[in-house]
């Protein structure tokens, strides 16, 4: 039997790379999906559509949101469901990161992951990777993925503003925008995770 390549080394260590990737997306979809799954059936389907045309916001207590109260919390201006489009999407998506602090080797890409329908919304979703690239190493062997969601309902008013909610590949703490700090750790955390599970594959 031939012994394994360099290439094949690469591979393997790519495909469980795939597999935890896929896992995670798995796991924020299932994240997202509960988290709306409880809102809907703690009200009736009069009360849902009163309240979402009254407030036109979810309540802080139902979306699972961190707060950090100690400090001062950036946001952007997002927009309205009428002037909703994927690409308008993406530029807030750029926008709003660029509130966040980071050191300048970070480097993302924004993926459009695909459109859910539901009875009240339909739920755009994005992925942000980030990895830190190096002279050595152009090609990084990890990436860390953010997962954005835009809620447009259809049926509140044109006027209303479009649901914004993220999360972070491997965490299930749903966050919105303007009320949770973002923490490069966070990034940074992932990233580490993947190399150690890499380490650990033997051939």
């Amino acid at each position: 039997m031939a012994e394994p390549t360099e290439k094949d080394y690469a591979a393997s260590a790519k495909a469980v790379v795939d597999n935890a990737v896929s896992g995670a997306m798995e796991m924020v979809e299932d994240v997202i999906a509960s988290a709306f799954r409880r809102l809907e059936t703690r009200m009736s389907e009069r009360e849902k559509t009163c309240e979402s045309l009254k407030t036109g916001r979810l309540s802080e207590e139902d979306t699972f949101i961190s707060r950090d109260e100690n400090f001062e919390m950036k946001d952007i201006g997002w927009m309205t469901i009428q002037d909703f489009s994927v690409e308008k999407a993406e530029q807030k998506i750029h926008e709003y990161i660029k509130t966040w602090e980071y050191e300048d080797s970070w480097l993302y890409c924004i993926d459009f992951l695909g459109e859910d329908l539901h009875p009240y919304d339909r739920r755009y979703r994005f992925r942000v990777r980030w990895s830190i690239p190096t002279r050595r190493k152009p090609v990084p062997r990890a990436t860390a993925s953010v997962y954005f969601t835009f809620v447009v309902s259809t049926i509140k008013p044109g006027n209303y503003p479009v649901e914004v909610y993220y999360v972070f590949e491997t965490n299930r703490l749903v966050h919105r925008p303007g009320q949770s700090r973002f923490r490069e750790k966070w990034l940074k955390d992932i990233i580490e995770s993947k190399v150690s599970m890499m380490a650990t594959v033997r051939f």
